[in-house]
């Protein structure tokens, strides 16, 4: 039996065996380890063997029918010697277990989790060097893969899925924002809040940042000339809203390069002012704020006017109101000496009623809804469902809230400070 054969030759055949069965398995995980975007990434640099490895992986059944057909020819062979060499060394009774037994640990440890082991933790490094060995076979041995592969395709539309069409690797939004916080040090962490502010600016809408009508510091072509110019030489704003009376009547917007051209005249009147002033441009309250830029950008616009559905002014934004959302705040709001929310000695917090939402959240920490109120006064008005007359203390995300001044029909200033107790809650998301 096999005795012209010597045992040496056997076992030297069973070693390279178990190499090659290694080889494809380290293979199959490698190649459908690796990283796809980065695997584009260098094919699109022309990088020869990442394009090799894309040609492969472009039809997942194909590759995956050859290293399994080699995989299963070779396990099979080698189960074959195994059972010979057993047979020679313990006997026709007992051969067949004992190389059953024995080939199957040996299998198991050398050329299915030692290599798949090491081709997850380094793809690049197997797939690259597999792919000029798979490339071939997979030629070599096509009419056979490809009855193979007729036949699992076949079931496999069965369940309607096509495996020519797996190409395309697409992340969400979502996947996207995970990309990026898993970077690690491969993206800088200031770099990271800038890619995930930029995901974000589709969530958020112009009357999300605005700055209300209430703050918005304009002209009044009502008042005199002298009062105007007086604004003028002072204004601490680039662009300044011009209004006849009204706030919802804004009829231009003045740079102030124009407000200087306006001030060497010996005799400014307001038909030069309005000269100097460029038309308003009106936003919809609810534009997303990615959207938002993009017209920024086609307008030629620096700033614009916020209004609700039915045409009242709301407020006014800026492109920079936008890119600091983005990039975080660059610029100093001259007009607010004292910050909206402030941390106190004594542990508790100031907070300006006007404060948004929004800001709140990213200073505190909470996760208030941002759907209904845009601010702190708003949110508290809402709840309460009347002005106070006086102060008074609400719990809110697990703090106490206590109204410090109201004033012209808004709660001006809060104190937050830590609370044990749990009275009536504010909704929140």
């Amino acid at each position: 039996m096999n005795d012209d054969i010597p045992i040496g030759w056997l076992f030297a055949i069973l070693g390279v065996l178990i190499l090659l069965s290694a080889f494809f398995s380290s293979s199959e995980t490698g190649m459908m380890s690796i990283n796809r975007y980065r695997l584009s990434h260098l094919a699109r640099q022309k990088d020869k063997a990442a394009q090799r490895v894309s040609r492969l992986l472009s039809r997942p059944d194909r590759l995956i029918g050859v290293i399994l057909i080699g995989n299963n020819f070779v396990n099979n062979f080698a189960a074959s010697i195994a059972t010979i060499i057993a047979m020679h060394l313990v006997g026709e009774t007992l051969g067949p277990a004992v190389a059953t037994i024995t080939l199957t640990i040996v299998v198991l440890i050398f050329a299915e989790v030692t290599p798949k082991t090491m081709a997850a933790l380094y793809p690049e490094r197997i797939a690259f060097p597999a792919s000029t060995i798979l490339g071939p076979l997979l030629k070599l041995f096509y009419p056979l893969v490809w009855l193979v592969n007729a036949i699992s395709n076949g079931i496999l539309a069965l369940f309607g899925m096509r495996p020519d069409q797996s190409g395309e690797t697409q992340l969400t939004r979502e996947e996207l924002r995970t990309v990026v916080h898993e970077a690690g040090s491969m993206i800088p962490r200031r770099h990271q809040a800038m890619l995930l502010s930029i995901l974000d600016l589709e969530n958020v809408t112009v009357d999300d940042i605005m700055i209300p009508r209430q703050e918005v510091v304009g002209i009044d072509l009502e008042h005199g000339m002298d009062s105007i110019i007086e604004q003028l030489k002072h204004s601490q704003h680039t662009r300044i809203p011009v209004y006849k009376g009204d706030i919802n009547n804004i009829v231009g917007i003045l740079h102030l390069r124009g407000g200087i051209h306006l001030l060497s005249h010996e005799h400014p009147t307001k038909a030069m002012l309005m000269q100097e002033s460029r038309e308003p441009y009106f936003i919809p309250e609810s534009t997303p704020l990615h959207t938002q830029l993009l017209n920024f950008q086609n307008e030629k616009r620096r700033i614009g006017v916020v209004v609700d559905e039915y045409g009242d002014v709301q407020g006014i934004v800026t492109l920079e109101d936008i890119l600091e959302e983005i990039v975080g705040e660059f610029t100093t709001d001259m007009t607010h000496h004292d910050d909206e929310i402030q941390p106190q000695p004594d542990g508790s917090v100031l907070i300006d009623g006007m404060v948004t939402i929004r800001e709140m959240n990213k200073q505190l920490g909470w996760e208030l809804s941002t759907k209904g109120p845009k601010t702190l006064n708003g949110l508290l008005l809402e709840y309460l469902e009347s002005i106070p007359d006086g102060n008074i203390c609400i719990e809110l995300n697990g703090r106490y809230l206590e109204t410090l001044e109201v004033k012209e029909n808004l709660i001006k200033k809060i104190r937050l400070m830590p609370s044990a107790q749990q009275p009536k809650r504010l909704p929140e998301d």
